[in-house]
């Protein structure tokens, strides 16, 4: 009998054939018949926008190699302007056999949106970028092309005091950030990304285009954290607009993890979950110069002399000075969080201004870990040049949304979550992969348990599988319960009643029927 792998090799000794095949040209045959003119908008391997259209869709180079067979291209790249031509993608691409990939901003952690392992077609959707903002009812519409730096200028752009909690990083696409989640500085104040959205416009396997009001409760509850391309393509949202102060404050406060640092951290686990829900504390652990640093960092909604105030109250141990801090508007602090302060072009710019390979794992923690465990933590960190371990406090608005108002169940109990990080320039993959596998291990005591939670946005294809085994045949109950808990069941049964033959599929896609 032939191998799942074997087979998976003749369709890589078959791709470069498909591009000549009759498969090629009835794609574009069909998409002929439903459009009056494709050339702007779809680019096929011999176009000289389709490497540029590919490589900036990638924002992770480990999965980019010209001439890496595991990473198959694909057959065409379609870039729509308007409706009619998703419409028209996904009936061809049905008719003809072909997956979809669905690109927003690229950044997918394990590269989805742009690899696949049969015969496919990406839909990309960098021409998708409107924004309409009413600042009467405080609302915008926003389609799934626009980047989250794109959305916080026009936002600021129409008002001071209006913002949206999404995530940091300003070229990461909101078609992939809002239907997975969304974790950002916001998160104590006003919950998810995903928590603002009240409307959205969803195409279908049958190409239909659906709101909020003719998708049902059920579909639209399922779009906002489950993952929108497990059941459709998103075009659009229409998010609500949070109140942010005139004036915010930040700071960014480096501290040595020795005994003392240490003993920080372990103080900052019982307190960050219970402080005002303005007020938001992360810990971004790193090796700097081979010295293992923790960096406080932090955004308050309010003055600078109320923050030192609360900080006095909660966390003199951190010892925080007014010189520590700065005051700005909330727009200046999105990019002081993006790393690039001042600069507003930073916003605008699609690409990842750092652009590297790495690869991430996440973790959620419902109890204080030890300091004797944290002190080993950071005796791993030198091994690295880019380790970081970066740890999102929990509380506030989260623990007052239930689990299952969306299909993010990581509420009440939790004090915050881990993303674990590692990043390099070389080609020593196996190496630095090693280092992360090696930390997540060693952590497994003391994160969450039954079932040891992970965050779909932090994607992580080994999740469900034993190391060394093929991502592609995962077990979904695994990684589902990981990624959804208990509302992974539920996922499915909506997954069977809009996609029953799992069209929109990969390999972490909802599946209709959970075994």
């Amino acid at each position: 009998m032939v191998s799942r792998e074997m087979m998976f090799l003749f369709f890589y000794l078959l791709i470069p054939w498909i591009y000549c095949s009759p498969i090629h040209e009835e794609f574009i045959q069909c998409m002929s018949v439903n459009q009056n003119s494709i050339s702007e908008f779809i680019h096929t391997p011999n176009s000289q926008s389709y490497e540029n259209l590919l490589q900036n869709a990638e924002q992770n180079p480990r999965w980019y190699n010209n001439n890496s067979s595991a990473s198959p291209k694909p057959l065409f790249i379609v870039t729509p302007y308007h409706d009619t031509e998703i419409r028209a993608t996904i009936l061809c691409s049905k008719e003809k056999g072909l997956q979809i990939r669905v690109k927003s901003g690229g950044h997918d952690y394990e590269g989805l949106s742009f690899r696949c392992q049969t015969p496919f077609v990406i839909i990309d959707l960098l021409h998708y970028k409107a924004i309409s903002i009413n600042l009467e009812q405080e609302t915008a519409w926003v389609q799934s092309g626009t980047t989250l730096g794109e959305l916080y200028f026009a936002i600021s752009q129409k008002s001071e005091v209006h913002g949206n909690p999404a995530g940091i990083c300003p070229s990461v696409g909101i078609g992939g950030h809002f239907s997975g989640g969304g974790i950002g500085t916001l998160i104590r104040k006003y919950g998810l990304a995903a928590d603002n959205v009240v409307d959205a416009i969803i195409v279908n396997v049958d190409g239909v285009f659906l709101d909020r009001s003719t998708m049902g409760e059920d579909l639209f509850w399922a779009i906002r954290g489950g993952g929108g391309a497990s059941f459709g393509v998103i075009v659009s949202w229409k998010i609500k607009l949070v109140r942010v102060t005139r004036t915010v404050t930040v700071f960014n406060l480096p501290k040595q993890l020795d005994q003392e640092g240490t003993k920080l951290v372990h103080k900052w686990q019982q307190i960050s979950p219970n402080l005002p829900p303005e007020l938001f504390v992360r810990i971004v652990i790193q090796n700097e110069d081979n010295t293992v640093v923790g960096f406080f960092n932090s955004l308050f909604l309010g003055s600078k002399q109320d923050l030192i105030s609360l900080m006095e109250q909660w966390f003199p141990e951190l010892e925080l000075r007014p010189e520590d801090c700065t005051e700005m508007s909330w727009i200046q602090s999105v990019e002081y969080f993006a790393g690039f302060p001042d600069k507003v072009e930073v916003l605008l710019n699609r690409t990842d201004q750092r652009k590297s390979k790495f690869k991430a794992k996440s973790d959620f923690v419902t109890e204080p870990i030890p300091e004797n465990a944290l002190m080993e933590i950071w005796k791993r960190f030198p091994e690295e040049q880019l380790g970081f371990m970066i740890l999102d406090p929990f509380g506030g608005k989260m623990d007052e949304i239930p689990d299952s108002e969306t299909p993010f169940p990581h509420r009440k109990g939790n004090l915050y979550n881990i993303q674990y990080l590692v990043k390099w320039e070389d080609d020593d993959d196996v190496r630095h992969v090693k280092w992360i596998n090696e930390l997540f291990l060693f952590m497994e005591p003391y994160v969450s348990k039954s079932p040891r939670s992970a965050y779909l946005n932090y994607r992580d294809l080994e999740l469900g599988i034993n190391v060394g085994e093929n991502p592609r045949f995962s077990d979904s109950r695994i990684w589902g319960m990981k990624y959804f808990k208990g509302n992974f069941e539920r996922l499915a049964r909506v997954k069977s009643l809009v996609d029953p033959e799992n069209f929109f599929r990969s390999e972490q896609s909802i599946p209709p029927i959970v075994y």
